[in-house]
């Protein structure tokens, strides 16, 4: 049997996905009021549309994205705007977001309207119907999907690669859209690649999924791609591992995919660039686990955007007693919530509840190098906490610091339990507004 490809280093933490894998997608009822922040992507916040009193319809923009790197947000509902107010976002900060009353009728805003062939669209009409529809990356990045496909004229992409890992422990989200939507994601991929002119499309699964990739092949229908079984591994499933899992490209330092000629996509934004050129479909929903131990009945769900993390609890049984620990995406790079008012967002992949964390204390360095051992970056970041920790910024850069994709490898195997992506993640804020500051206003 030929050998799984891979990428070198990572781990292999418990996958934990025997919760949910085999629980189809559910579509959970709208709640009785949404909290749409109008920052739910990378770069600058969409300027509102709306004020208070508001009537909206469901798909109706209602923030604008005027920055080059920014996304259009969408209402989830109709109903009435009940404020236009900072929220506490999921990151922990204050961002501006409109609060919708939701009237329960789902009345369609007249923006929507559906194309009855989207494989006659050009290149520019599939890059113009996703930016209207504020798509973003919905693996987790949420880097608008309209600038993905607007690739520089000096980078050509030949490899579009569709990433169907899901190597995150808990998460099946994905698993399940390719099993139920199979078509709509093979065919969101190739509008993709004809938005980027790439030649080959090729969908990258874990070898724990076999059923996904064989419900993906049955619907190809001679397109010009194919399907990579990769070994079951962490983080098989961040863009520059894939990439070199798949086509043994490096991505250069501080580069990009497309210095190599190559574009990645979630699978679920590719059925989210289907919607958009199909049914004129804004970015109002995505599907997303909720799962852990503490969690009475797991569940895979389609979501509003803006659903209080709360209700998506109750609809899920509620938590266990002794509860603790939520946490917003997966175990290894999600982030811990304090409130459950929160509201799912476009990068939201799940929810997890586990029992109280347990911190424990940290030891000094032993130097057995098993952070660099399994660093899938090939970083060795004991050395750049410590150039973090006493301030030597330059050092901290020239070692790496900023290509750190804060997978958590290294602090899930450390046996001295250092902190070491809470330090590294520290230092890289710090360094771009170092950037920031020294670049020209």
């Amino acid at each position: 049997m030929a050998k799984k490809k891979t990428f070198p280093r990572g781990v292999h933490p418990e996958e934990n996905k025997e919760f949910t894998s085999h629980k189809p997608l559910e579509v959970m009822p709208s709640p009785e009021k949404v909290f749409i922040p109008l920052l739910q992507h990378f770069g600058a916040p969409a300027i509102p549309l709306v004020k208070k009193g508001d009537e909206v319809l469901l798909g109706q923009k209602i923030g604008e994205g005027k920055a080059v790197f920014s996304a259009h947000v969408h209402s989830s509902v109709s109903g009435t705007v009940a404020a236009v107010e900072d929220i506490i976002h999921p990151n922990g900060y204050p961002v501006l977001a409109v609060v919708i009353n939701n009237d329960g009728q789902d009345r369609p805003s007249p923006e929507i309207k559906p194309c009855s062939n989207p494989l006659t669209l050009t290149a520019e009409e599939i890059r113009q119907k996703v930016r209207e529809a504020g798509i973003v990356g919905l693996g987790g990045a949420a880097f608008p999907t309209a600038v993905k496909l607007s690739p520089p004229k000096d980078k050509p992409i030949d490899t579009l690669i569709i990433n169907g890992c899901e190597c995150e422990p808990y998460l099946t989200a994905d698993h399940r859209l390719m099993l139920e939507f199979p078509e709509e994601i093979v065919r969101g991929a190739e509008l993709a690649r004809r938005a980027v002119g790439a030649n080959r499309i090729i969908f990258g699964i874990e070898d724990n999924k076999p059923d996904a990739a064989q419900s993906l092949e049955r619907h190809l229908n001679g397109f010009p791609a194919e399907i990579v079984l990769l070994k079951t591994k962490y983080p098989q499933g961040a863009e520059k591992n894939l990439i070199y899992a798949l086509l043994h490209r490096e991505v250069p330092r501080g580069g990009l995919p497309f210095d190599v000629g190559v574009l990645v996509q979630n699978v679920g934004t590719a059925k989210a660039i289907w919607e958009a050129c199909a049914l004129g479909k804004p970015l109002i929903e995505r599907a997303i686990t909720v799962t852990g131990p503490m969690i009475r009945e797991p569940k895979n769900l389609l979501v509003r955007i803006g659903t209080p993390l709360a209700n998506i609890i109750a609809y899920c049984g509620g938590l266990v007693d002794h509860a603790r620990l939520i946490i917003l995406g997966g175990p290894m790079m999600g982030l811990a919530q304090s409130l459950l008012d929160v509201p799912i967002i476009k990068g939201s992949s799940g929810l997890v509840a586990l029992k109280e964390a347990y911190l424990e204390g940290e030891f000094p360095c032993i130097r057995c190098s098993r952070c660099v051992d399994h660093c899938p970056m090939g970083l060795v970041p004991t050395q750049i906490v410590k150039f973090i920790q006493f301030e030597k910024w330059p050092e901290a850069e020239s070692w790496g610091a900023l290509d750190c994709v804060e997978c958590g490898c290294c602090q899930y195997i450390c046996p001295s339990k250092i902190r070491l992506v809470h330090w590294i993640r520290l230092g890289k804020n710090y360094l771009i507004k170092l950037k920031r500051k020294k670049s020209p206003s």
